[in-house]
């Protein structure tokens, strides 16, 4: 099983979910919204320093759990959908999960 997890720019999420829905064995996934920085150059007007205080950048985070199979088509998917062409455009990572618990019903998965 893998974990995908996929930090986008909030005004492609429509296009990333309706993307994924397409993918037969997709379970599903949890989006929350989250702020934060990477890498920035100093003269970057979109991202000012006032202050010594940054100003954070609005990002969706997408998080998937999928059989090991699905993981690089899913991958594909989030990174044409999500794809502006800009500095920015977000983060894809995919890590192995060794097992999941289903709550409440003993199953693992």
């Amino acid at each position: 099983m893998k974990e995908i997890v996929a930090y986008i720019k909030p005004h492609r999420l429509t296009k990333v979910t309706m993307a994924l829905q397409k993918i037969k064995g997709l379970g599903g996934i949890s989006v929350t919204k989250v702020r934060g920085f990477g890498r920035r150059r100093e003269d970057d007007p979109h991202r000012p320093v006032v202050d010594d205080l940054m100003d954070f950048a609005e990002y969706i985070k997408i998080e998937i759990f999928c059989p090991d199979e699905l993981a690089e088509e899913i991958v594909s998917v989030i990174d044409r959908a999500a794809a502006t062409g800009l500095r920015g455009d977000g983060k894809i990572y995919v890590s192995d999960v060794e097992k999941g618990h289903r709550i409440g019903k003993g199953e693992i998965e």
